[in-house]
């Protein structure tokens, strides 16, 4: 583990430092694209991880980012109904274009477009969570209010049952 050194995961660092949110972005030799990966590289469990899956809405073409607990599958008619939308699987070019960040990099900030985001309420489990910074090797940790009051989302149901 080292400081972020990569420009994408530097701006998210200078992000939550203008949010006020005292945490630092660091970098991995090995990937933290999943939520497995990056339990390991830390040394946390996989629910420590809020994973960002990303969709597409099928009417307004927009990304739906929902930010998870690593261990929640996450119930897609849970997020359409809290989005009032139908949604659609999301490629790496879309997200990528909505998001400006690769598959296992999307950070829950910083977003090149406007997205709808939900949070997944069972983060809030946790004294402090994991969340991708940018880039597939880069993370940062910061309590669940933190993330809560970072992306001004309130917490939602979006976990699969069973």
């Amino acid at each position: 583990m080292k400081p972020a050194q990569h420009p994408t995961a530097l701006r998210t660092a200078q992000r939550l430092s203008d949010a006020g949110i005292d945490t630092q972005v660091v970098e991995f030799e090995q990937p933290t694209r999943t939520s497995a990966e990056a339990a390991a590289a830390i040394g946390c469990s996989v629910a420590e991880i809020a994973k960002s899956i990303v969709f597409r809405g099928k009417t307004s073409g927009q990304a739906v980012v929902v930010v998870a607990s690593g261990d929640n599958r996450v119930c897609e008619a849970k997020v359409a109904a809290a989005v009032g939308e139908a949604l659609a699987r999301a490629d790496a070019d879309f997200v990528r274009a909505a998001t400006g960040y690769a598959i296992g990099g999307v950070a829950p900030i910083g977003h090149a477009q406007p997205v709808k985001l939900l949070l997944d309420e069972d983060l809030q489990r946790f004294d402090t969570v994991w969340a991708a910074a940018g880039t597939p090797f880069s993370v940062f940790a910061l309590s669940p209010e933190q993330l809560r009051r970072l992306t001004g989302v309130a917490w939602s149901d979006v976990r699969q049952a069973g």
